[in-house]
């Protein structure tokens, strides 16, 4: 297994950006994306990785616009912008979330749309790439994590200083709600759930119980030197995400927030487990053989 997962990495992470990509969509044509490498103009951004969302969308959008327009009422000095990346939805996802852009103004809502599907984590990291915010905030397009708690994250992340080299991560969890969550699921679903969470621990990260909470905020340079690095595209992206954070030496904080399951998810269970069980066992392996290396290139 070790010979087939070193021989079969890819050295470094591919990334081909499509020129369709390299902008983003308003209500009267195109604007260029900027750059990861910029310098920061906002205070936050919020990246929404989208696949077939028209219909769970309007309520993750209506309850975070509401919280960030209400937010900079009351701070003028407070600048955000929300990235919606269309990971080549084939329902209407683009133009509910281009009706968000022409409310709120292309500067404040901005649609990235990808040629392709690329799965959930290349989708975070190609709106990562073209964000301005200082902070980059990662939140589910189904709204299962109510936005106001990304001040309990900003707290966490805030209770890390001083970070080194401006880097850190805050993490939301739902591990203070498993037992809830447990009541309510089939034996062969908290099999599979206590399976991975034994895989994440014993292969990669033991220091974050909940990995795959999609409410996660990092400092720019964080995210910089984390997503530069970045190989997995799919369901597992979060734990390599972490993983590289922790062998960087990136302070982690983990923090509790409200969650609520929303129909319509995308993880068909035995499937997306058994992905990411395989995803997982590479991570370890490819970094252990040297197959990948904590090395950061810049993307053009």
């Amino acid at each position: 297994v070790c010979v087939i997962a070193h021989v079969t990495a890819v050295r470094m992470p591919a990334f081909l950006r499509h020129d369709e990509e390299k902008f983003f969509l308003t209500a009267g044509g195109k604007e260029p994306a900027p750059s990861i490498y910029d310098p920061a103009t906002r205070e936050l951004s919020v990246v929404v990785p989208s696949y077939n969302e028209e219909d769970r969308l309007p309520l993750m959008m209506d309850e975070a616009l509401d919280y960030l327009e209400k937010r900079q009422k009351q701070d003028p000095s407070f600048t955000y912008e929300v990235i919606v990346v269309d990971d080549g939805s084939k329902d209407q996802t683009k133009e509910v979330a281009l009706k968000y852009s022409k409310k709120y103004g292309s500067d404040k809502v901005r649609v990235l749309p990808l040629v392709k599907n690329r799965g959930k984590g290349g989708a975070v990291r190609m709106g990562v790439f073209s964000s301005r915010g200082e902070k980059i905030l990662m939140a589910d397009a189904d709204g299962a994590t109510k936005f106001p708690d990304i001040e309990k994250v900003e707290e966490g992340l805030k209770n890390l200083q001083p970070l080194p080299n401006g880097m850190g991560i805050s993490c939301g969890s739902r591990a203070h709600l498993e037992k809830d969550s447990i009541a309510k699921r089939s034996y062969f679903r908290t099999l599979l759930m206590y399976g991975f969470h034994f895989l994440v621990w014993f292969l990669c990260v033991k220091e974050i119980r909940d990995t795959q909470c999609g409410f996660k905020l990092l400092t720019r340079k964080a995210a910089e030197e984390t997503f530069t690095t970045l190989h997995i595209e799919r369901w597992a992206f979060d734990v390599e995400l972490l993983y590289i954070a922790q062998r960087l030496k990136i302070p982690i904080a983990e923090v509790a927030v409200n969650w609520t399951e929303i129909e319509g998810s995308k993880l068909v269970p035995f499937w997306s487990w058994l992905q990411m069980g395989r995803d997982l066992l590479f991570i370890r392996l490819r970094y252990m053989t040297g197959a990948w290396k904590l090395e950061t290139r810049k993307y053009n």
